[in-house]
């Protein structure tokens, strides 16, 4: 019950919000002030997506998924090993630290044709868009949150015997897991969106491919029945890693 009212009072009034917008958008598109091949009703939507529903979960959200699991753990564990490495060596940091940063201002659309020019058609290709994606905030709020230690209570434990990979473990890993999972968080939705990115360029099956192809044939309910697994899909990734974290970090505190 109490869970019940605290989520009624975080987010009641977001979702009366989203039900007026919903009915508003129903009643506009059937009285035609919009036509429906622009932005379909939300009904046309739920009708597409139970129409579709075999094909659009077991497989281009089954596709979907693979392409940003793989990517995700991948720039999860390279980026973390990178951090580690910068936090523990100024040179690595200097050489590294740039070539991370260039890495983000190359746009994704002009990197896709190049990944699929390496990897062809497969799924690689797309793991490598969301992998490049994904993997800048865990690199950057790792290795920032390393840094964010107090100097002095570093000297305090030397003062008292500590070595320097106990001081890491037990000190420095500690102190950055809070910006370590909000980087997670950012991540894996950047990995939803760097998957679907790769689709739209070159694939045979994704959420990001069945859009485009809807939107070829000019079906915009399809395309927005995609567009709404995607989302709901990115919803309850976040939200997952956000109960991960409650918990791993309840754990440590006690």
């Amino acid at each position: 019950m109490v869970k019940t009212k605290s989520f009624i009072r975080s987010y009641g009034l977001f979702i009366i919000c989203a039900v007026i917008f919903l009915i508003a958008m129903e009643a506009i598109v059937d009285a035609g002030f919009v036509p429906s091949y622009i932005i379909p009703a939300p009904s046309q939507v739920y009708n597409a997506i139970i129409e579709n529903l075999s094909s659009l979960v077991l497989v281009h959200l089954k596709m979907t998924m693979m392409e940003v699991g793989i990517g995700f753990i991948l720039s999860v564990v390279i980026g973390v090993i990178l951090a580690v490495a910068m936090f523990f060596s100024k040179t690595v940091e200097k050489i590294i630290y740039p070539i991370v940063l260039i890495s983000q201002t190359i746009p994704i659309i002009a990197l896709s044709p190049i990944f699929v020019l390496w990897f062809g058609y497969t799924i690689w290709s797309k793991v490598a868009v969301t992998f490049l994606i994904a993997f800048f905030p865990i690199v950057v709020g790792s290795y920032d949150g390393l840094r964010s230690g107090n100097p002095e209570y570093v000297d305090l434990l030397r003062s008292m015997g500590a070595k320097k990979w106990q001081i890491f473990t037990k000190y420095h890993v500690s102190n950055a897991l809070p910006v370590f999972f909000s980087s997670l968080k950012l991540a894996i939705v950047y990995a939803l969106i760097g998957a679907t990115i790769g689709e739209w360029l070159g694939a045979s099956e994704g959420l990001g491919y069945y859009s485009r192809r809807m939107s070829g044939q000019l079906n915009a309910a399809g395309v927005f029945a995609a567009i709404t697994i995607l989302s709901m899909t990115g919803i309850i990734l976040f939200i997952v890693m956000s109960l991960i974290e409650k918990r791993l970090l309840r754990n440590r505190r006690s």
